[in-house]
């Protein structure tokens, strides 16, 4: 068995690939109305997203009775500070909850939380 991609629901599938385009620089696969690709550069896994009509937006941190996170991607990055900027550039929200000093929670435009930090 191989892992191919971790596939995000949303309500626009394309507008949330072309965030994650941005945010990541990844390569455009499959480009449909309602289901998108992007491939890392070289290998490994890559990122899909796909429409939901009845998706409805992740709170984070968790509430009770409002819609929970999933899931959610780590991001590895060098600069903390400079990457947290290009997060919101392209089109993020720095989360007002942060857990750790060393990590900084984001959420894409659909609400996905993303964790952005650097390797130890």
């Amino acid at each position: 068995m191989t892992l191919t991609a971790t596939v995000l629901d949303a309500p626009d599938a394309r507008a949330l690939a072309a965030f994650y385009q941005r945010l990541l620089g990844w390569e455009v696969g499959t480009d449909e109305q309602h289901w998108v690709t992007l491939h890392a550069p070289g290998a490994g896994a890559g990122l899909s997203f796909q429409t939901e009509s009845a998706y409805v937006r992740p709170v984070w941190p968790a509430r009770p009775g409002e819609q929970l996170m999933l899931a959610h991607l780590d991001i590895a990055v060098d600069d903390l500070d400079a990457a947290c900027a290009h997060a919101v550039a392209a089109g993020a929200v720095v989360a007002e909850h942060q857990p750790q000093d060393d990590v900084r929670v984001c959420l894409d435009p659909a609400g996905h939380p993303f964790c952005l930090y650097v390797p130890s």
